[in-house]
């Protein structure tokens, strides 16, 4: 814990998770933190809205995985998820849609070995070996790698991460190593399924992230009732217990300094100084707030990295009910390798395209009106793609008539009761998300801990950066690590 005399004021930019963990964790700390939030609400990309026909549709993530490091966070502060909202657990997980047949991923890792087992011969037993290797990868990979903050390799020369080095699987891709447990192109599908959300294929992702099954299969599928925003008022109500103090619908337009430190931070025609700025808001936007010559990284940097993917999301209101559709669903009736192309390769609108369907709905009745479905679609594309109105609804048009196809229904276009689309300019102009990404920088060998961009400013001494374009990366556990572990950074920063 800090002394009063090493007592900070430390502004946080952006309210999203990551935003939300740093200045609860600063704040516990003793210091006093303020966060500026340029929306009127906090949560960034995982904000709500709710609509006059009476739908709540969460804006962004709605795979509530990983518990434990969620819980975790909580546990940091004397208290439970259950304290804030009811956490329930998905049977089925999620569906996956593939061309001729769907499989129903079920509640219980019993049940998963069975459902392996009965589609390869021999699949469940190595089911449950690649499963103990994915929990080996969890445990030492969420509780030891990705809680450095990645200044030197040096971080990781302890005992137990260069003993674990091999088993870890770095330098192995996740396709090869998915390969060597299963032939079933449907099963390999479903294992490869999850590192989409590291934003790569699967080819260039390391095989340390198995660990994603494992956090994801095994300790099962979760949904807070009234949608995932209930975790963003429980982590703003934890930061405000801390001290926090928020400030919505104020744009940051510049952080000043001088001889190399931050000074205060410009919100319209006001200053506001501070001992301290820690940036969740995206990394390269953040960047244009200081003059060029302290950037970290300039445009040319920015150009060569691998983003993960936008995507173009509908938020529909639907009159009557579906029966058949799932609360997730994933439609893979297409070549995963080709919309991967076109997003990494081609730079293009898949011909073929895969989708996500949420239908929350089918859990909670609080966020659809009574008899109607609350649908949220998820078509993940190439950042930095033209996104017209027009184009927009071409793939509603395809994704409505597919989940048609799936669930037996008919005509849903005609039965929308509210729509609202989201896409890369959306992203662009909501978050200063670099070329529209959604999910921040991917998950590649090359950019994996310290190859990431930076946390801390390397020529303005209390200045860091935060979420998911640096350490640990996307996806909303390793934002709230990404937050706690720049905090702790910031606690050592000594006041001059």
């Amino acid at each position: 814990m800090s002394t009063e005399n090493s007592k900070k004021r430390i502004a946080v930019i952006g309210s999203g998770f990551s935003g939300l963990s740093a200045a609860a964790y600063a704040a516990k700390s003793g210091n006093e933190v303020h966060v500026f939030e340029k929306h009127d609400q906090p949560g960034g990309r995982a904000r709500q809205f709710k609509t006059d026909e009476g739908y709540v549709f969460d804006m962004g993530p709605s795979w509530y995985w990983m518990p434990d490091i969620i819980e975790g966070f909580f546990t940091d502060f004397d208290y439970k998820v259950s304290d804030f909202f009811k956490l329930v657990s998905l049977d089925p997980q999620f569906e996956m849609i593939f061309s001729e047949e769907k499989i129903s991923v079920p509640e219980k890792n019993e049940d998963i070995h069975e459902l392996f087992e009965k589609i390869e011969p021999g699949a469940g037993k190595q089911y449950d070996k690649f499963i103990k290797s994915a929990q080996y990868k969890y445990e030492v990979g969420m509780k030891d790698f990705v809680t450095k903050p990645c200044y030197s390799w040096l971080e990781f020369a302890s005992l137990k991460i260069v003993g674990s080095a091999l088993k870890l699987d770095l330098l192995s891709n996740f396709r090869k190593y998915v390969s060597g447990y299963f032939s079933d192109p449907k099963l390999r599908s479903l294992m490869e399924f999850p590192v989409i959300f590291l934003g790569a294929s699967p080819q260039h992702i390391p095989a340390l992230y198995s660990l994603m099954n494992y956090g994801g299969y095994v300790l099962g599928t979760k949904y807070p009732m009234g949608g995932f925003y209930q975790l963003v008022l429980a982590m703003k109500s934890v930061a405000e217990k801390q001290g926090v103090t928020f400030h919505f619908s104020h744009d940051v337009q510049k952080i000043n300094t001088e001889n190399g430190k931050v000074v205060s931070i410009t919100v319209g025609d006001k200053d506001y100084e501070f001992d301290a700025v820690i940036a969740s808001a995206d990394y390269h936007h953040t960047e244009t707030l200081i003059p060029k010559s302290l950037r970290n990284y300039n445009d040319a940097y920015w150009k060569t990295k691998t983003f993960a993917p936008s995507c173009l999301i509908y938020y529909l209101g639907i009159k009557g009910k579906i029966p058949h559709l799932k609360h997730h669903t994933l439609f893979f009736e297409n070549e995963l390798d080709h919309h991967i192309d076109c997003i990494y390769i081609n730079k293009k609108w898949p011909a073929k395209p895969l989708f996500y369907s949420c239908c929350p709905s089918k859990t909670d009745p609080d966020v659809s009106p009574e008899g109607c479905e609350n649908l949220f679609l998820l078509l993940p594309l190439a950042p930095g793609i033209q996104d017209e109105d027009a184009v927009r609804e071409k793939y509603l048009k395809e994704m409505l008539e597919r989940i048609e196809k799936h669930t037996g229904e008919t005509d849903l276009i005609s039965r929308i009761d509210y729509k609202r689309s989201y896409c890369v300019s959306d992203f662009i102009s909501d978050y200063n998300a670099y070329q529209g990404n959604a999910y921040g920088l991917s998950n590649t060998l090359s950019q994996t801990a310290v190859l990431k961009p930076k946390i801390r400013n390397k020529k303005i001494s209390n200045l860091f950066y935060t979420g998911q374009l640096t350490v640990p990366g996307p996806g909303v556990p390793p934002s709230l690590i990404s937050g706690k572990i720049v905090a702790e950074e910031v606690n050592k920063l000594k006041l001059k």
